[in-house]
């Protein structure tokens, strides 16, 4: 399949341009106007055309599928150009910078009877792929207490980083980059969300938050989620309490190192999780995680093979989350869905 890539920086060039290079599609034109990016396309995909612009692309590349790997502020825009064209797209998260902008891509891809997905890779994380399976076995009974955390000790703010220097209304801050991997596995693993409060905070003075704090209620679970640059002893990954135990994950999940090093998504070391019931401590089985698998389901969707592997609208329950979390922030109270 004929498969274009909008923007080709972290997002696009090591998670999507090596992950769809694993499926076998064949990227075919990439937007980008930055000449070291240019070179990188050249050297990863050497036939394929870059573009200057979104337009351009889906004038000239007869495209079957669409990435938008941009930065987040330009999501809604150029997803919704590849909906007008009639180009099926994949967005990565998040989706966009607000729920209401998500909504109105979504609807417009409803309307025109156009496919589209969001890459919320971290469904297929190690980690979460053994918590499911745990709770599914009834290894932790009924669970109680959801504690899923993205810590990390970055004091200094990275020059050049757009997420760790643009506010959230331009698609920067912790928030929206790894809270809404958190929010999603949460949803995913326990339901909607019917509260949330939060504690928001851009601790190392720039108008892109870096400390998050969540606490949502599902209908009989809450998640406790936490992200943030200014955690100089991180918690643990995961740690999951329930009526006969605990689940705990210490560490990240691979993938992405994996890819960041030139590796297959599923050369990744899986995650190692335990079981605590006092005064047992018991390691699980790993499940290995399945970045690699995202891209296979998307392209056998488009050719009627099966369901796309993430519901749009389920993400844009994400973003509804994300926006409650804004408001509970900047307000202290708790906001209900």
């Amino acid at each position: 399949m004929r498969v274009g890539i909008i923007g080709y920086g972290l997002a696009g060039r090591i998670f999507h341009g090596r992950l769809l290079k694993a499926a076998g599609a064949d990227v075919v034109a990439v937007v980008t106007r930055n000449p070291q990016r240019r070179a990188e396309v050249a050297a990863d995909f050497p036939s394929a055309a870059c573009r200057d612009d979104v337009a351009a692309m889906l004038a000239h590349d007869r495209l079957g599928l669409a990435v938008v790997a941009s930065p987040t502020a330009a999501h809604a825009e150029a997803a919704a150009e590849c909906v007008r064209a009639g180009v099926p797209v994949v967005v990565d998260k998040p989706f966009a910078t607000t729920a209401a902008q998500a909504r109105d891509v979504l609807d417009q891809a409803r309307a025109a009877g156009v496919p589209l997905t969001v890459f919320q890779n971290r469904r297929w994380d190690s980690d979460f792929l053994t918590l499911k399976r745990t709770i599914a076995d009834g290894g932790l009974g009924h669970v109680i207490r959801f504690e899923s955390r993205f810590e990390r000790w970055r004091p200094e703010v990275a020059p050049g980083k757009w997420r760790e220097e643009l506010g959230p209304d331009q698609g920067g801050g912790t928030l929206l980059d790894l809270g809404s991997h958190l929010v999603d596995q949460a949803v995913q693993l326990f339901g909607p969300v019917r509260s949330v409060y939060a504690e928001i905070a851009a601790r190392r003075g720039l108008a892109a938050d870096d400390e998050v704090f969540l606490s949502l209620r599902h209908a009989d679970v809450h998640s406790h989620l936490s992200c943030g640059a200014i955690m100089g002893s991180p918690g643990p990954r995961m740690r999951v309490l329930g009526t006969k135990g605990a689940f705990v994950v210490e560490d990240l999940d691979g993938q992405e190192d994996a890819l960041r090093e030139g590796l297959s998504a599923d050369q990744a070391r899986p995650a190692i999780a335990r079981v605590l019931a006092d005064p047992s401590m018991t390691p699980v089985p790993p499940v290995a995680g399945n970045w690699a698998g995202y891209y296979p389901a998307v392209l056998a969707a488009l050719r009627g093979e099966g369901p796309l592997p993430v519901d749009p609208a389920d993400v844009v329950h994400v973003m509804e989350v994300l926006d409650a979390a804004r408001e509970a922030g900047a307000t202290g109270e708790i906001v209900h869905l």
